[in-house]
């Protein structure tokens, strides 16, 4: 019976260790706001670069038509906001490692999936995600070492991307033939904004111009940009969608901070809910819509999106929403089971390396072009760990049940 007892004790040891180690995922800081460096993220960049190497970008690609692309562009982008979180001598890594990723965004491998034919060429997705990395390549030099040819490439793209737009009876250009998502231009029109703030401004009109289309087409039933629209006119054409919100209140502050300000308290009222009062999470569809999900939501339980979660966390952080970005952090710290080593770290036992392009890229969000923001009034209970942690605590004492049935009875006998 002691044999029993302690081959008894040895899983539900285990299972008290991971129910503590939740515990503390739960409470301890995952992100670090606008200023401070989100622990763990040098190791989770660290172990992306090497996926990349081993080819984690051709991985993604086989799961969705961007995921190569995705897999660079944020890996690149994260880079430039842990530098921009460094004095301008403790940027040399980031700065590398920013211009290797928009190196294979422009190379032939990076164009691929995308339409030369195209205005402007591959497409405003294309554009729009590679002109916002040149312009954080920039950001992160001071203004006297900036490379002459990288400050002509970044000029000479954005006056392509605003000629397009100036030429467009629609706010919302094509990212393949026939097609058209209002977040790929909201992201080149934020690129657009970042030239003006580094650079001489030249697009005020492009993207007041942008800004009043995008206001006379939202979306009827939510008051926010549609997830798609008609490539022709921009009317919208399918519901807003948390996969494309969660990009889009990202980039619309470096737009139009008043105006994104009150497009993501709409957000956050119709997206943001709480499954089972067990912390936050957000839906793919409005509350009160439910739909199919397809590759960019990917499944959804409870009509919850995982990667739009993820990438609101980012979108609340450059709002000044620290109490939702905190919360959703956190959560992710509990479910994404995080594994660390004294040189990497990864998420879902390091099964989709994408996750972590996303991941990392979210908590290191910082404005790059607006004031960082005032908070908005908090939505998120500050009780919210309770339930998890009353969980939790549940789950290790459950685990010891047969043990001390096993003790109890062996005292009988």
């Amino acid at each position: 019976m002691t044999i029993l007892r302690r081959l008894v004790a040895v899983p539900a040891a285990l299972v008290t260790l991971f129910a503590l180690v939740g515990v503390a995922r739960l409470i301890a800081p995952a992100t670090g706001g606008v200023d401070r460096q989100p622990p763990g993220v040098d190791r989770q960049l660290d172990y992306l670069r090497a996926e990349l190497d081993d080819g984690a970008g051709e991985d993604a690609q086989a799961m969705f038509p961007e995921g190569w692309f995705f897999a660079h562009a944020l890996y690149g982008l994260a880079r430039v906001e842990t530098g921009l979180r460094q004095p301008p001598q403790g940027r040399d890594e980031a700065l590398r490692e920013a211009r290797w990723a928009l190196a294979r965004l422009e190379s032939p491998a990076g164009t691929a999936p995308f339409s030369a034919d195209l205005t402007p060429a591959y497409g405003v997705f294309h554009a729009g995600w590679t002109n916002w990395l040149r312009g954080g390549v920039l950001a992160l030099q001071p203004v006297s070492e900036r490379d002459p040819d990288e400050v002509r490439r970044f000029t000479e793209a954005s006056t392509t991307l605003a000629a397009a737009f100036d030429a467009s009876a629609t706010p919302y250009l094509a990212a393949y033939p026939g097609q058209a998502w209002p977040v790929d231009s909201t992201v080149a029109v934020a690129s657009l904004r970042l030239h003006d703030h580094l650079l001489p401004p030249r697009f005020d009109r492009t993207t007041a111009r942008w800004l009043d289309g995008v206001r006379q087409r939202l979306d009827p039933r939510t008051g926010l940009l549609p997830h798609r629209v008609d490539p022709g006119t921009g009317a919208p054409a399918e519901v807003a969608r948390g996969t494309s919100q969660s990009v889009i209140q990202r980039f619309l502050p470096e737009i139009d901070p008043t105006f994104a300000r009150a497009q993501y308290l709409r957000f956050r009222t119709g997206f943001v809910v709480s499954p089972l009062g067990l912390g936050p999470a957000v839906r793919e569809y409005p509350r009160g819509l439910d739909g199919p999900g397809d590759v960019d939501s990917g499944p959804l339980p409870l009509g919850v999106s995982f990667s739009a979660t993820v990438v609101t966390l980012g979108a609340a952080q450059v709002q000044g929403d620290d109490a939702l970005a905190g919360a959703l952090a956190n959560y992710g710290e509990l479910v994404g089971f995080p594994l660390d080593t004294p040189h990497t770290r990864r998420y879902a036992f390091g099964l989709l390396p994408i996750g972590d392009a996303f991941l990392a890229w979210s908590k290191t969000a910082r404005p790059w072009v607006s004031a960082p923001a005032d908070p908005p009034p908090a939505t998120v209970d500050p009780w919210w760990r309770a339930p998890l942690v009353a969980l939790l605590v549940l789950l290790a004492v459950l685990a010891w049940v047969p043990w001390l049935l096993l003790r109890r009875l062996s005292r009988r006998r």
